[in-house]
Protein backbone atom coordinates (compact mmCIF):
# COMPACT_ATOMS: atom_id res chain seq x y z
CA UNK A 1 0.00 0.00 0.00
CA UNK A 2 1.35 3.27 -0.91
CA UNK A 3 2.65 5.88 2.02
CA UNK A 4 -0.29 8.22 0.71
CA UNK A 5 -2.94 5.70 0.59
CA UNK A 6 -2.13 5.53 4.54
CA UNK A 7 -1.58 8.60 5.45
CA UNK A 8 -5.26 8.86 4.33
CA UNK A 9 -6.51 6.28 5.99
CA UNK A 10 -5.12 7.49 8.87
CA UNK A 11 -6.31 10.55 8.60
CA UNK A 12 -9.70 9.72 7.82
CA UNK A 13 -9.77 7.55 11.40
CA UNK A 14 -8.47 10.43 13.01
CA UNK A 15 -11.00 12.92 11.72
CA UNK A 16 -13.73 10.47 13.52
CA UNK A 17 -12.31 11.19 17.12
CA UNK A 18 -13.59 14.70 17.51
CA UNK A 19 -16.92 13.37 16.59
CA UNK A 20 -16.37 10.62 19.27
CA UNK A 21 -15.63 12.89 21.91
CA UNK A 22 -18.94 15.21 21.45
CA UNK A 23 -21.05 11.78 20.49
CA UNK A 24 -19.54 10.85 24.49
CA UNK A 25 -20.39 14.60 25.64
CA UNK A 26 -24.16 14.21 24.48
CA UNK A 27 -24.34 10.68 25.42
CA UNK A 28 -23.25 11.53 29.44
CA UNK A 29 -25.28 14.48 29.21
CA UNK A 30 -28.28 13.00 28.82
CA UNK A 31 -27.70 10.15 31.20
CA UNK A 32 -26.50 12.80 34.13
CA UNK A 33 -29.44 15.04 33.48
CA UNK A 34 -32.50 12.56 32.89
CA UNK A 35 -30.90 9.66 35.17
CA UNK A 36 -29.15 11.27 37.95
CA UNK A 37 -31.05 14.71 38.06
CA UNK A 38 -34.27 13.86 36.88
CA UNK A 39 -34.68 10.36 38.57
CA UNK A 40 -32.62 10.58 41.46
CA UNK A 41 -32.37 13.90 42.73
CA UNK A 42 -35.53 15.71 41.66
CA UNK A 43 -38.13 12.57 41.92
CA UNK A 44 -36.18 11.94 45.40
CA UNK A 45 -37.40 15.00 46.72
CA UNK A 46 -40.89 13.77 45.94
CA UNK A 47 -40.98 16.53 42.93
CA UNK A 48 -43.28 14.02 40.41
CA UNK A 49 -44.33 17.51 38.37
CA UNK A 50 -41.73 19.26 37.98
CA UNK A 51 -39.71 16.12 36.72
CA UNK A 52 -42.24 15.58 34.03
CA UNK A 53 -41.75 19.43 32.93
CA UNK A 54 -38.31 19.39 33.15
CA UNK A 55 -38.24 15.74 31.28
CA UNK A 56 -40.62 16.99 28.05
CA UNK A 57 -38.71 20.25 27.96
CA UNK A 58 -35.41 18.42 27.68
CA UNK A 59 -36.79 15.82 25.82
CA UNK A 60 -37.57 18.23 22.42
CA UNK A 61 -34.57 20.32 22.78
CA UNK A 62 -32.12 17.28 23.08
CA UNK A 63 -33.73 16.03 19.77
CA UNK A 64 -33.62 18.96 18.07
CA UNK A 65 -29.74 19.13 18.94
CA UNK A 66 -29.01 15.78 17.63
CA UNK A 67 -30.95 15.84 14.70
CA UNK A 68 -29.12 18.92 13.50
CA UNK A 69 -26.07 17.50 14.21
CA UNK A 70 -26.07 14.40 12.74
CA UNK A 71 -27.34 16.10 9.52
CA UNK A 72 -24.42 18.12 9.73
CA UNK A 73 -21.82 15.74 10.13
CA UNK A 74 -23.42 12.90 7.77
CA UNK A 75 -24.84 15.33 4.96
CA UNK A 76 -22.15 14.66 2.23
CA UNK A 77 -21.17 18.01 0.58
CA UNK A 78 -22.39 18.95 -2.73
CA UNK A 79 -19.89 18.84 -5.29
CA UNK A 80 -20.58 19.67 -9.17
CA UNK A 81 -21.76 16.30 -10.89
CA UNK A 82 -19.94 14.22 -13.50
CA UNK A 83 -22.93 13.22 -15.76
CA UNK A 84 -22.86 12.43 -19.30
CA UNK A 85 -23.85 15.93 -20.84
CA UNK A 86 -23.92 17.88 -17.74
CA UNK A 87 -20.73 18.22 -17.35
CA UNK A 88 -21.30 22.09 -17.27
CA UNK A 89 -17.95 22.68 -15.34
CA UNK A 90 -15.74 19.95 -16.28
CA UNK A 91 -13.47 20.72 -19.80
CA UNK A 92 -14.43 18.49 -22.69
CA UNK A 93 -11.79 15.72 -23.52
CA UNK A 94 -10.63 17.93 -26.29
CA UNK A 95 -9.98 21.12 -24.02
CA UNK A 96 -8.44 18.54 -21.61
CA UNK A 97 -6.03 17.17 -23.84
CA UNK A 98 -5.05 21.20 -25.30
CA UNK A 99 -4.43 22.21 -22.05
CA UNK A 100 -2.69 19.34 -20.14
CA UNK A 101 -0.29 20.05 -23.57
CA UNK A 102 0.18 24.08 -22.90
CA UNK A 103 3.29 25.26 -21.28
CA UNK A 104 2.58 28.47 -21.44
CA UNK A 105 0.11 29.96 -18.76
CA UNK A 106 -1.63 32.01 -21.22
CA UNK A 107 -2.74 29.77 -23.37
CA UNK A 108 -4.15 27.81 -20.92
CA UNK A 109 -6.04 30.23 -19.92
CA UNK A 110 -7.42 30.84 -23.09
CA UNK A 111 -8.51 27.32 -23.67
CA UNK A 112 -10.11 27.92 -20.05
CA UNK A 113 -11.62 31.48 -21.31
CA UNK A 114 -13.73 29.45 -24.07
CA UNK A 115 -14.87 26.91 -21.84
CA UNK A 116 -16.46 29.08 -19.49
CA UNK A 117 -18.01 31.31 -22.00
CA UNK A 118 -21.09 29.77 -20.83
CA UNK A 119 -21.07 29.17 -17.98
CA UNK A 120 -22.59 31.15 -15.28
CA UNK A 121 -19.61 32.52 -13.51
CA UNK A 122 -19.02 35.99 -11.95
CA UNK A 123 -16.15 35.37 -9.69
CA UNK A 124 -12.02 34.85 -11.03
CA UNK A 125 -9.19 34.72 -9.10
CA UNK A 126 -7.16 37.75 -7.11
CA UNK A 127 -4.99 37.57 -10.64
CA UNK A 128 -7.95 38.21 -12.65
CA UNK A 129 -7.86 34.41 -14.33
CA UNK A 130 -10.12 31.79 -14.07
CA UNK A 131 -11.00 29.78 -11.39
CA UNK A 132 -9.46 26.05 -12.47
CA UNK A 133 -8.52 23.34 -9.68
CA UNK A 134 -5.90 20.99 -11.16
CA UNK A 135 -7.09 18.19 -8.75
CA UNK A 136 -10.47 17.77 -9.52
CA UNK A 137 -9.73 19.29 -13.54
CA UNK A 138 -12.88 21.56 -12.94
CA UNK A 139 -13.76 25.05 -13.53
CA UNK A 140 -14.69 26.13 -10.18
CA UNK A 141 -18.20 27.30 -9.72
CA UNK A 142 -18.77 30.49 -7.85
CA UNK A 143 -17.67 30.27 -4.23
CA UNK A 144 -16.64 26.29 -4.26
CA UNK A 145 -13.43 25.33 -3.02
CA UNK A 146 -11.00 22.64 -3.20
CA UNK A 147 -11.11 21.05 0.66
CA UNK A 148 -7.45 19.74 0.84
CA UNK A 149 -8.77 17.21 3.67
CA UNK A 150 -11.55 16.11 1.64
CA UNK A 151 -9.84 15.96 -1.83
CA UNK A 152 -12.43 17.54 -3.62
CA UNK A 153 -13.89 20.55 -4.96
CA UNK A 154 -16.93 21.42 -2.68
CA UNK A 155 -19.61 23.85 -3.50
CA UNK A 156 -20.17 27.17 -1.72
CA UNK A 157 -17.57 26.19 0.76
CA UNK A 158 -17.55 27.70 4.11
CA UNK A 159 -15.26 25.71 5.97
CA UNK A 160 -13.57 22.36 7.17
CA UNK A 161 -15.01 21.85 10.65
CA UNK A 162 -13.00 19.53 12.53
CA UNK A 163 -15.57 18.88 15.25
CA UNK A 164 -18.35 17.59 12.69
CA UNK A 165 -15.44 16.04 10.40
CA UNK A 166 -17.30 17.26 6.98
CA UNK A 167 -16.85 19.97 4.93
CA UNK A 168 -19.67 22.84 6.11
CA UNK A 169 -21.34 24.41 2.54
CA UNK A 170 -23.72 24.54 0.23
CA UNK A 171 -25.41 21.23 1.02
CA UNK A 172 -25.66 21.82 5.16
CA UNK A 173 -24.71 24.84 5.60
CA UNK A 174 -28.12 25.32 6.98
CA UNK A 175 -28.02 22.20 9.47
CA UNK A 176 -24.69 23.55 10.82
CA UNK A 177 -26.07 26.83 11.48
CA UNK A 178 -29.32 24.80 13.67
CA UNK A 179 -26.70 22.84 14.82
CA UNK A 180 -24.80 25.86 16.42
CA UNK A 181 -28.74 27.45 17.85
CA UNK A 182 -29.89 24.39 19.10
CA UNK A 183 -26.66 23.40 20.97
CA UNK A 184 -27.35 26.97 22.58
CA UNK A 185 -30.69 26.43 23.92
CA UNK A 186 -29.58 22.87 24.82
CA UNK A 187 -26.46 24.08 27.14
CA UNK A 188 -28.09 27.20 28.24
CA UNK A 189 -31.53 24.95 29.27
CA UNK A 190 -29.65 22.35 31.05
CA UNK A 191 -27.51 25.11 32.62
CA UNK A 192 -30.41 27.30 33.83
CA UNK A 193 -32.40 23.95 35.10
CA UNK A 194 -29.43 22.45 37.12
CA UNK A 195 -28.31 25.47 38.91
CA UNK A 196 -30.60 25.34 41.64
CA UNK A 197 -29.56 21.66 42.20
CA UNK A 198 -25.85 22.93 41.79
CA UNK A 199 -25.58 25.10 44.35
CA UNK A 200 -27.29 22.76 47.09
CA UNK A 201 -24.43 20.22 45.83
CA UNK A 202 -21.61 22.63 45.61
CA UNK A 203 -22.54 24.02 48.94
CA UNK A 204 -22.79 20.27 50.15
CA UNK A 205 -19.38 20.29 49.63
CA UNK A 206 -18.12 22.66 51.33
CA UNK A 207 -19.80 20.99 54.68
CA UNK A 208 -17.68 18.70 56.83
CA UNK A 209 -20.61 16.98 57.43
CA UNK A 210 -24.30 15.72 56.47
CA UNK A 211 -26.02 15.32 59.96
CA UNK A 212 -28.66 16.75 60.57
CA UNK A 213 -29.70 18.34 56.92
CA UNK A 214 -32.92 20.73 57.01
CA UNK A 215 -35.61 18.99 55.53
CA UNK A 216 -35.54 20.16 52.11
CA UNK A 217 -31.06 19.79 51.75
CA UNK A 218 -29.97 17.28 48.89
CA UNK A 219 -27.82 14.52 50.65
CA UNK A 220 -23.99 13.93 49.43
CA UNK A 221 -24.74 11.17 46.80
CA UNK A 222 -23.18 10.07 43.56
CA UNK A 223 -25.55 12.58 41.22
CA UNK A 224 -23.51 15.34 43.34
CA UNK A 225 -20.62 14.84 40.77
CA UNK A 226 -22.87 14.63 37.61
CA UNK A 227 -25.03 17.85 38.10
CA UNK A 228 -22.15 19.74 39.06
CA UNK A 229 -20.05 18.83 36.17
CA UNK A 230 -22.87 18.96 33.65
CA UNK A 231 -23.96 22.71 34.69
CA UNK A 232 -19.80 23.40 34.36
CA UNK A 233 -19.86 21.50 30.73
CA UNK A 234 -22.63 23.17 29.77
CA UNK A 235 -21.94 26.35 30.85
CA UNK A 236 -18.69 26.27 29.03
CA UNK A 237 -19.98 25.12 25.73
CA UNK A 238 -22.34 27.67 25.70
CA UNK A 239 -20.07 30.13 26.05
CA UNK A 240 -17.53 28.62 23.56
CA UNK A 241 -20.72 28.20 20.72
CA UNK A 242 -22.68 31.27 21.31
CA UNK A 243 -19.15 33.54 19.54
CA UNK A 244 -19.60 31.25 16.42
CA UNK A 245 -23.04 31.49 16.34
CA UNK A 246 -22.89 34.79 16.66
CA UNK A 247 -20.20 35.45 13.58
CA UNK A 248 -22.18 32.40 11.17
CA UNK A 249 -25.19 34.86 12.21
CA UNK A 250 -23.53 38.33 10.76
CA UNK A 251 -21.90 36.22 7.70
CA UNK A 252 -25.55 34.73 6.38
CA UNK A 253 -26.63 38.58 7.06
CA UNK A 254 -24.00 39.59 4.74
CA UNK A 255 -24.11 36.45 2.40
CA UNK A 256 -20.56 36.02 2.81
CA UNK A 257 -18.82 31.97 3.59
CA UNK A 258 -15.91 32.52 6.39
CA UNK A 259 -13.74 31.93 3.36
CA UNK A 260 -15.24 35.03 2.03
CA UNK A 261 -14.76 37.17 4.91
CA UNK A 262 -10.89 36.37 4.71
CA UNK A 263 -10.38 36.34 0.87
CA UNK A 264 -12.67 38.95 -0.28
CA UNK A 265 -14.23 37.76 -3.90
CA UNK A 266 -12.80 39.13 -7.25
CA UNK A 267 -15.77 39.98 -9.96
CA UNK A 268 -15.00 41.29 -13.71
CA UNK A 269 -15.29 45.10 -12.13
CA UNK A 270 -12.84 43.86 -9.54
CA UNK A 271 -13.31 43.13 -5.57
CA UNK A 272 -16.58 43.43 -3.57
CA UNK A 273 -16.89 42.10 -0.43
CA UNK A 274 -20.78 42.79 -0.57
CA UNK A 275 -21.20 41.05 -4.31
CA UNK A 276 -23.21 38.01 -3.76
CA UNK A 277 -25.17 40.60 -0.28
CA UNK A 278 -28.87 40.76 -1.94
CA UNK A 279 -30.00 42.86 1.65
CA UNK A 280 -30.37 41.27 4.83
CA UNK A 281 -33.47 39.68 4.73
CA UNK A 282 -32.86 37.58 1.29
CA UNK A 283 -29.66 36.92 2.33
CA UNK A 284 -31.16 34.51 4.76
CA UNK A 285 -33.52 33.11 2.57
CA UNK A 286 -30.32 32.13 0.72
CA UNK A 287 -29.66 29.72 3.48
CA UNK A 288 -33.19 28.87 5.06
CA UNK A 289 -35.53 28.93 2.09
CA UNK A 290 -38.22 30.79 1.22
CA UNK A 291 -40.92 29.02 3.89
CA UNK A 292 -40.54 29.87 7.39
CA UNK A 293 -42.20 26.62 8.51
CA UNK A 294 -39.24 24.94 7.58
CA UNK A 295 -36.67 26.86 9.07
CA UNK A 296 -35.91 25.76 12.34
CA UNK A 297 -35.98 22.08 10.77
CA UNK A 298 -33.39 20.86 9.76
CA UNK A 299 -34.12 19.71 6.70
CA UNK A 300 -32.95 21.34 3.40
CA UNK A 301 -34.60 24.54 2.23
CA UNK A 302 -31.63 26.61 1.24
CA UNK A 303 -32.35 28.30 -2.71
CA UNK A 304 -30.19 27.77 -5.84
CA UNK A 305 -28.16 24.92 -6.86
CA UNK A 306 -25.00 25.66 -5.03
CA UNK A 307 -22.79 26.56 -8.70
CA UNK A 308 -24.55 29.57 -9.69
CA UNK A 309 -25.60 32.88 -7.20
CA UNK A 310 -27.45 36.18 -7.98
CA UNK A 311 -25.29 39.23 -7.31
CA UNK A 312 -26.21 42.57 -5.99
CA UNK A 313 -25.79 44.12 -9.54
CA UNK A 314 -27.94 41.58 -11.46
CA UNK A 315 -31.62 42.87 -11.60
CA UNK A 316 -34.77 41.21 -12.70
CA UNK A 317 -35.54 40.86 -16.32
CA UNK A 318 -38.65 42.96 -17.28
CA UNK A 319 -40.47 39.34 -17.83
CA UNK A 320 -39.81 37.82 -14.69
CA UNK A 321 -40.89 40.90 -13.45
CA UNK A 322 -44.37 40.61 -14.64
CA UNK A 323 -44.72 36.80 -13.99
CA UNK A 324 -43.72 37.54 -10.19
CA UNK A 325 -42.30 34.71 -8.47
CA UNK A 326 -44.86 32.19 -8.76
CA UNK A 327 -42.87 29.43 -11.02
CA UNK A 328 -40.53 27.52 -9.42
CA UNK A 329 -38.25 24.80 -9.89
CA UNK A 330 -36.51 21.76 -7.46
CA UNK A 331 -33.20 21.73 -5.84
CA UNK A 332 -31.57 18.71 -7.19
CA UNK A 333 -31.25 15.73 -4.24
CA UNK A 334 -33.60 17.23 -1.87
CA UNK A 335 -36.68 18.29 -3.94
CA UNK A 336 -37.46 21.35 -2.33
CA UNK A 337 -38.85 24.29 -4.22
CA UNK A 338 -36.63 27.56 -4.91
CA UNK A 339 -37.68 30.46 -7.21
CA UNK A 340 -36.79 30.51 -11.05
CA UNK A 341 -33.54 32.84 -11.20
CA UNK A 342 -33.73 35.28 -13.79
CA UNK A 343 -32.14 35.02 -16.92
CA UNK A 344 -30.03 38.04 -16.46
CA UNK A 345 -29.01 36.29 -13.52
CA UNK A 346 -27.22 33.41 -15.19
CA UNK A 347 -25.28 35.37 -18.00
CA UNK A 348 -21.77 35.48 -17.44
CA UNK A 349 -20.59 38.19 -16.43
CA UNK A 350 -17.14 37.68 -16.52
CA UNK A 351 -17.41 38.16 -20.33
CA UNK A 352 -18.93 41.31 -20.42
CA UNK A 353 -15.97 42.93 -21.30
CA UNK A 354 -14.91 40.70 -24.67
CA UNK A 355 -11.67 42.61 -25.45
CA UNK A 356 -10.56 41.17 -22.20
CA UNK A 357 -11.20 37.29 -22.99
CA UNK A 358 -11.27 36.67 -27.22
CA UNK A 359 -8.04 35.69 -28.53
CA UNK A 360 -6.27 37.58 -31.00
CA UNK A 361 -8.83 40.49 -31.20
CA UNK A 362 -10.45 38.58 -33.86
CA UNK A 363 -13.82 38.34 -32.51
CA UNK A 364 -14.21 41.70 -30.64
CA UNK A 365 -17.80 43.25 -30.79
CA UNK A 366 -19.15 39.66 -31.29
CA UNK A 367 -21.29 39.14 -27.77
CA UNK A 368 -22.04 35.83 -26.59
CA UNK A 369 -25.56 35.73 -24.83
CA UNK A 370 -25.12 33.44 -21.61
CA UNK A 371 -27.43 30.58 -21.38
CA UNK A 372 -29.40 29.78 -18.02
CA UNK A 373 -27.61 26.12 -17.96
CA UNK A 374 -29.09 23.19 -15.49
CA UNK A 375 -26.74 22.16 -13.49
CA UNK A 376 -26.97 19.00 -11.37
CA UNK A 377 -25.34 19.21 -7.92
CA UNK A 378 -24.04 15.45 -6.69
CA UNK A 379 -24.38 13.99 -3.09
CA UNK A 380 -22.01 11.59 -2.60
CA UNK A 381 -22.75 8.81 -0.40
Amino acid sequence: MAPWTVWRCCQRVVGWVPVLFISFVIIWSYYAYVVELCAFTISGNEETGKTVVYLVAFHLFFVMFVWSYWMTVFTSPAIPSKEVNLMLFYLSNSDKEHYEKEFSHERQQQILRRAARDLPIYTTSASRTIRYCEKCQLIKPDRAHHCSACDKCILKMDHHCPWVNNCVGFSNYKFFMLFLLYSLIYCLYVAISVLEYFIKFWTLCRRKSTDNCPKNELTDTRAKFHVLFLFFVSAMFFISVLSLFSYHCWLVGKNRTTIESFRTPTFSYGVDAHGFSLGYSKNWRQVFGDEKKYWLLPIFTSLGDGCSFPTRLVGMDPEQAATGQSEHSRSIGSNQPFPIRPLSESKNRLLDNESQWLENGAEEGVVRSGTNNHVTVAIEN
